[in-house]
């Protein structure tokens, strides 16, 4: 299958795509306004940018520290083998575990990059105990516990503008 082309985006779809990367909520109609467009061509703006792909979805941005305690942790993983199956596996055992939250094959000294938030150290402890007695193929990982955000924006608002 032939992956869709994206779009060629002007000023508008950018801005557009700008303000629906800070403020997914916002009023079809103050969208339209912020970037000097009557609601209807707005509208089909941004129909066409999902139907491209360079929307994906929206989704609220929850505060986890007024939830209750939990910890975040960026774990770099090394898997044992580099074989085209044991990278399959360990992303087929990851997309199962909700307490990872991202994770990204990465280039340099280790195969992946992980975002684990948990209610505590000793559950974040507990997973990766399991992971490294699973099938994932885990050889090490690192832990780095996220002390205090310092930020934290939409990748989209600094790609563009």
């Amino acid at each position: 299958m032939i992956p869709p082309r994206s779009p060629r985006l002007d000023d508008r779809d950018i801005a557009i795509l700008a303000i629906l990367s800070r403020e997914g909520r916002i009023a079809k109609t103050d969208l339209a306004a912020r970037v000097n467009l009557s609601p209807t061509p707005c509208w089909d703006r941004m129909r066409r940018l999902e139907q491209a792909g360079l929307i994906r979805g929206y989704r609220a941005q929850v505060d986890l520290a007024a939830l209750g305690p939990h910890v975040q942790v960026f774990v770099t993983v090394e898997l044992d083998s580099h074989r085209a199956e044991s990278f399959q596996m360990f992303e087929r055992v990851i997309a199962r575990t909700d307490a990872v939250t991202g994770c990204w094959a990465i280039g340099g000294g280790y195969d992946y990059l992980m975002q684990v938030i948990a209610p505590d150290v000793a559950a974040f402890q507990a997973l990766m105990d399991g992971l490294l007695d699973s099938r994932a193929g885990v050889r090490r990982y690192f832990s780095y516990i996220v002390t205090k955000p310092v930020k934290d924006q939409p990748p989209a608002s600094a790609l563009l503008g």
